[in-house]
């Protein structure tokens, strides 16, 4: 049976003990709103080890005062029944409190959080990096799980966890999308059913420019082309597409010489008032 767990030493002693016994833990960190993202994120944690943590918290730090902070979807009660149904979770962090009122300490990463994301929200990365590293004290698992929707997210906790020698394996899992392909998101609830309509071709049109950097257009080419069809299916304003290195997240403007062959193709638009994020792979060969 799931626990329910308010207090950051009542978890951290319970994952203690889970570890003294040999048991091997995963941590699935959320804001809750959950869906069959992250759903996907706890069967994966359970395939990976003996008991799964899920935390649920809306964390402040990374909206600013003009985002959704406010209306971000809450919904506790509905939240607990989607992941006791799921029956892999063993025990939910749904802290009433977490940062203390007088909290004056933050973690400021750079490196792959520099540009994209950060561009429109500069905020952001110092508050997800920050909550981040005090739900992994808090919860000193063995393994923690993100969903690559977030890719830059993903990178930049990865990037915090090697610098800072953080004690905990980030694994990723490829981002789940519904049957039109529309990445799982909890703010998808916020589309109109028009916008509804329109969102997935933001998936699309990554997919068609991965192929066409496959067939050796110039990847500045492929990525103005998609722009530009993004305004004309619909999309409000579209703040990037680009191509980067899947570590680093630098720009880079062709395929070859890539480690791997391999390279990200990330993308955020506007839909009305909502803004959709979504990334795909893209390989040589």
């Amino acid at each position: 049976m799931m626990k329910l767990v308010r207090d950051k030493q009542d978890i951290c002693r319970l994952i203690r003990t889970w570890q003294n016994e040999g048991q091997k833990v995963a941590l699935v960190p959320t804001m809750g709103g959950i869906h069959d993202g992250h759903l996907a994120l706890m069967r994966h944690a359970a395939s990976m080890a003996d008991k799964v943590v899920v935390s649920i918290y809306v964390n402040p730090t990374q909206f600013a005062a003009d985002e959704d902070f406010e209306r971000y979807p809450r919904g506790l009660e509905a939240d607990m029944s989607q992941i006791a149904a799921l029956d892999k979770v063993h025990a939910l962090f749904a802290p009433t409190a977490f940062y203390y009122r007088d909290h004056a300490t933050s973690v400021v990463p750079a490196g792959a959080a520099t540009g994209l994301e950060a561009e429109a929200r500069p905020h952001f990365f110092g508050g997800v990096a920050t909550v981040v590293l005090k739900l992994f004290m808090a919860m000193p698992a063995d393994i923690a799980v993100f969903g690559e929707k977030d890719y830059q997210q993903l990178a930049v906790i990865r990037q915090m966890v090697r610098d800072l020698d953080i004690p905990i394996q980030i694994e990723g899992l490829a981002t789940v999308r519904a049957e039109n392909g529309l990445a799982l998101s909890s703010r998808n609830q916020y589309l109109t059913p028009e916008h509804a309509q329109i969102a997935p071709l933001l998936y699309q049109r990554l997919k068609e420019s991965a192929v066409d950097m496959q067939q050796g257009r110039p990847v500045s080419a492929v990525l103005e082309e998609a722009t530009l069809k993004l305004y004309q299916d619909g999309f409000a304003s579209v703040d990037y597409v680009t191509l980067v290195a899947p570590e680093t997240l630098t720009p880079i403007d062709q395929l070859d010489g890539q480690p791997d062959g391999q390279a990200r193709l990330l993308a955020a638009v506007w839909l009305g008032q909502t803004r959709l994020i979504d990334n795909i792979g893209v390989s040589i060969g």
